[in-house]
């Protein structure tokens, strides 16, 4: 079932948005304030535009990351919510920035309505085209994967090319992998390319895991979510779920530890990928 995640404490709209939502079939998370995903970290340092790896803003890229929603809801009135610098934040990021974001706010407030679409929102509308058009809205802007046209590539054959990449994958050959699938991908123009992208930025992030760079790694794992999470629990033989699950016990393992104990990390996690 799609997913929206409103960023929005406003009672009226709450119940307006959830009851179109619910005639779409979409599912609803909320947001209502920042400190919903924990305390912010005083004196933190910035980090660089893209994916956020700690504090609040890490949890929420994890979060959105996880989910995967069809679409980002920003009321520019919740005042609780710091939209201006997470907007900015997920639109700059390669692992979040194709989740299409619409914010809706009082129509006399230019600066506001500038302000989103300058931290680079989808769709920026005034409060009352939002609640008359609400449904057309959610149906236009929201990004839903096309399950019919994966099932139907993922029920075809495993390329040799790809098979020759994933052998290099499990052979610990991370890097050398990455040519291999990223060929694959250019070569196949059709929905099922979206798994060889998955598998190489797995790989990517192993690769970066014995090179020692923390938050390399930590950044692919988010990154390959948006590839692997709409493909069936098998595609073209290759057990999809599983690397699934093994990246997010990876993910769970990294977190667990930080960039000076990177050297702990238990590698027999790298488990190889199953395909037929």
């Amino acid at each position: 079932m799609p997913l929206l995640i409103a960023f929005v404490s406003d009672l009226m709209f709450t119940t307006r948005i959830a009851r179109v939502a619910e005639h779409l079939g979409y599912d609803v998370e909320w947001i209502e304030t920042a400190d919903e995903l924990g305390a912010a970290e005083s004196g933190a340092r910035r980090e660089r535009p893209g994916e956020s790896l700690h504090g609040r803003e890490g949890r929420l890229f994890e979060r959105i990351t996880r989910a995967q929603p069809a679409l980002l809801l920003f009321d520019l009135n919740n005042a609780a919510i710091p939209w201006r610098q997470w907007i900015a934040a997920l639109k700059s990021s390669a692992a979040t920035r194709r989740i299409p974001i619409m914010c809706f706010g009082p129509h006399e407030d230019v600066a506001t309505m500038t302000a989103a679409r300058d931290a680079g929102a989808d769709a920026v509308l005034a409060r009352s085209r939002f609640t008359a058009d609400m449904p057309a809205l959610f149906q236009r802007y929201a990004r839903l994967p096309d399950t019919a046209a994966l099932a139907a590539a993922c029920a075809g054959p495993l390329p040799e090319l790809a098979r020759s990449g994933i052998a290099l994958f499990n052979e610990g050959k991370y890097y050398q992998c990455h040519d291999a699938l990223e060929e694959a991908w250019r070569q196949d123009e059709g929905p099922g390319r979206e798994l060889y992208q998955g598998l190489l930025q797995v790989g990517i992030a192993y690769y970066q895991i014995e090179r020692g760079n923390f938050r390399g790694a930590l950044k692919m794992l988010l990154r390959a979510r948006q590839w692997l999470e709409p493909l069936p629990a098998v595609c073209r033989g290759v057990d999809v779920a599983g690397l699934r699950a093994d990246a997010d016990r990876v993910h769970a393992a990294l977190t667990e530890l930080d960039a000076a104990r990177l050297s702990e990390f238990d590698r027999a996690l790298f488990r190889p990928i199953v395909y037929s």
